[in-house]
């Protein structure tokens, strides 16, 4: 795939994000194809960076010791990419 045919692409499945740029789903990239290397390889040129998940506090219930295990930091991959301002048109 080449650049604009990306930034398309890219453009099409994202939204705006509260930081003046955009965020796209993993999930997403992923569905679009075998070109989900490239894709996320154009995002992390275009200076996209993942997006840091919130952290689950449980604090009381049968299941807290599991919810706050943190499983290993940094063991799945993101779920989300946002990419700076003015990236896409």
């Amino acid at each position: 795939m080449d650049d604009d045919t990306i930034r398309i692409l890219v453009a099409r499945l994202s939204r705006p994000h509260h930081s003046g740029g955009a965020v796209i789903e993993r999930a997403a990239i992923i569905a679009a194809g075998p070109d989900s290397a490239a894709i996320l390889a154009w995002i992390a040129a275009h200076d996209g960076q993942p997006e840091t998940a919130a952290s689950v506090v449980a604090t009381q219930g049968l299941h807290s010791a599991r919810l706050s295990d943190s499983g290993g930091v940094g063991s799945s991959p993101p779920r989300r990419y946002v990419l700076p301002p003015g990236v896409l048109p």
